[in-house]
């Protein structure tokens, strides 16, 4: 009978009836989800649905560590566990564009993070990634000396401080919480930072480089969502770096990727990307994601491209169902051509003109699409092959694919 009882009280903790001194999976819906992440330094959430059998399998796992971690911090606000069903609760899943089961999102004060937990489903694991969430994002630093031996290979972000218990702090600490994936963040209070406090409080920005210079945040500090949107338009780039380690990442937000292969010590082609990126394309942002990756380690994405990284640097467009190379690196900077290039993605065209050639102009008022033999026969995706694990997830395909 004591079997029993224990393995009853184990699955009132998973259902969220769980009794005092217990770690309590809170069961989310409409009605409580904001209060419940709004005032949680830090949630993590499992979106599940009941007949999946990944999901059956993290349960027990994921009660366990939310034990562990509730006897670390035993501040029920300060972590919280809770579930969201899928199924009935669909409502929650479309807002959180929830693609697979089980799905665990990271919460900091109500804010979902980019970042979702992809690591080992353990108690350990899972247990470890809150206690890393927990370590202060914030380096102090005791003097202006030392802002001069910063890793310049890295995005940082300093802050100069009268105090650290003030509510210009405060913010600079929530949103080095959020982007502390992104960037380093450092502070220096006091008489350390006084040489820098001319004007109160100030925050400042060293991009990579040892000569690139300094950017000055200057919103108010006590405004967090002008100091966030400043501070992420710093640290996350509008052209990012894909590896094998974020390729699920970036993949599983859903829109095609538009690619600079380049070797890595070309920097130049890179900065020529990022300049006719940020000139050509910045109202495209959101509908693709710019992105440049090393010609060496991705020698199979080119190989089906029919490229080596000989050829590099290329451009490619990856759909998720096929790949579309841009004609020639040195048309980059021809007024508004990579812009057509994305565009034609959207419109179809690339599509159509790989599978039935070229579309009719008007100087072919007779040319017609024809159902004959393809054209040409565009490669298929490679980078879909970094998306989520089927043996890991249940994988929803409801999505639309160019």
């Amino acid at each position: 009978m004591e079997k029993d009882g224990e393995q009853q009280r184990r699955e009132e903790r998973v259902m969220g009836l769980s009794t005092p001194g217990q770690a309590e999976i809170t069961s989310l819906d409409s009605g409580n989800i904001d209060d419940v992440l709004n005032n949680a330094g830090v949630a993590l959430v499992n979106f599940y649905a009941d007949w999946c059998r990944f999901s059956q399998m993290l349960h027990p796992i994921f009660e366990e560590a939310s034990n562990t971690v509730r006897e670390e911090f035993p501040n029920t606000k300060q972590v919280v566990f809770a579930r969201v069903d899928c199924d009935q609760h669909s409502d929650i899943a479309q807002r959180y564009r929830i693609t697979k089961y089980p799905t665990l999102k990271l919460f900091r004060n109500g804010m979902m993070m980019k970042r979702e937990y992809r690591g080992q489903r353990s108690v350990a694991a899972i247990a470890d990634f809150i206690r890393q969430q927990q370590v202060d994002p914030v380096k102090e630093i005791h003097s202006v000396e030392e802002i001069n031996t910063v890793d310049r290979s890295k995005r940082n972000i300093i802050g100069f401080f009268e105090k650290k218990d003030s509510d210009n702090y405060h913010t600079y600490e929530k949103v080095a919480n959020i982007l502390r994936d992104d960037c380093t963040f450092l502070a220096a209070f006091g008489s350390a930072s006084e040489s820098e406090r001319f004007s109160g409080d100030n925050v400042i920005y060293k991009p990579v480089g040892e000569s690139a210079p300094d950017m000055v945040y200057l919103g108010s500090l006590t405004n967090f969502d002008l100091t966030y949107a400043w501070a992420q338009d710093k640290c996350v780039p509008l052209v990012r770096e894909i590896t094998f380690e974020n390729g699920e990442e970036l993949t599983e937000e859903g829109i095609p990727f538009l690619i600079l292969f380049h070797v890595k010590e070309d920097t130049e082609s890179l900065e020529k990307f990022q300049h006719e990126v940020a000139r050509q394309l910045i109202s495209e942002k959101g509908s693709i994601n710019f992105l440049h990756a090393d010609c060496e380690k991705f020698r199979h994405p080119l190989l089906h491209i029919q490229k080596t990284p000989t050829d590099c640097p290329v451009i490619a467009i990856d759909s998720f169902r096929h790949m579309y190379v841009f004609p020639d690196f040195k048309d980059l900077s021809v007024p508004s051509k990579l812009r057509q290039f994305v565009l034609d993605l959207h419109s179809g065209k690339l599509h159509r003109e790989f599978h039935h050639g070229p579309d009719p102009t008007d100087s072919t008022p007779g040319q017609e699409e024809t159902g004959g033999e393809a054209a040409s026969s565009p490669p298929e995706s490679s980078f879909l092959k970094l998306a989520p694990s089927e043996t890991r997830y249940t994988i929803l395909r409801d999505r639309d694919e160019l």
